[in-house]
């Protein structure tokens, strides 16, 4: 893909989530083209379709949250227990200052054209949160006895729901005390030491 139309590809994803925004995740090919000044037949080329485009922004925003807070974060914690709340406040902070975040996570997750997008990017965090569970075992951060597949499935569900509800919220939660309230329950979920334990508590007050 040559730089004009990568240019223009960018131009149209940013155009549509700007559109699906503004009328609150409806999205018109010729909508779109008018407000990113190209024909629509452009948008068609690059997308082949409303579902298509809609799904490639989803997947946009997926990709700029891997890079805030999974695979492509510079996470500056050393310890296991400090990196992990690190990127919970990176996860955190990523949805409360995107403002296409409460789409994504509300009513675009529904939407029969992202599925696949949603499936793919849930599948690649439960699978990348069961090695780092695994690592954090064998070095007995985390106790053995711990299934890291189920755990790290009951973790993201528990908060991407917190996350829903504070971003739908009248007045959201302060984003610090949202991640040391997440952090905490993580750390019950599990059973980190005592004093590991009292640090996340420590960070909620």
């Amino acid at each position: 893909m040559d730089a004009t139309s990568l240019g223009t590809r960018e131009r149209l994803l940013s155009a549509a989530q700007a559109e699906l925004i503004e009328v609150h995740g409806q999205l018109e090919m010729q909508a779109v083209a008018r407000r990113a000044q190209v024909s629509v037949g452009l948008a068609y080329h690059h997308f082949g379709s409303k579902a298509g485009l809609i799904a490639a922004v989803v997947e946009d925003f997926y990709e700029h949250l891997d890079q805030a807070a999974f695979g492509g974060a510079r996470l500056s914690a050393r310890d296991w227990p400090d990196r992990e709340k690190e990127r919970i406040g990176a996860y955190v902070a990523f949805h409360y200052e995107h403002p296409f975040a409460p789409l994504v996570i509300g009513p675009l997750s529904r939407a029969s054209e992202v599925l696949d997008v949603e499936t793919a990017f849930t599948g690649r965090q439960l699978a990348a949160g069961a090695r780092m569970l695994e690592a954090a075992q064998r070095v007995g951060i985390v106790p053995g006895d711990l299934d890291p597949h189920l755990t790290i499935a009951l973790m993201i569900g528990g908060i991407r729901q917190a996350l829903i509800g504070a971003l739908t919220a009248d007045r959201r939660p302060d984003p610090a005390k949202l991640t040391g309230d997440i952090w905490a329950f993580m750390a019950a979920a599990l059973r980190l030491p005592a004093e590991q334990s009292k640090a996340a508590r420590r960070s909620r007050s």
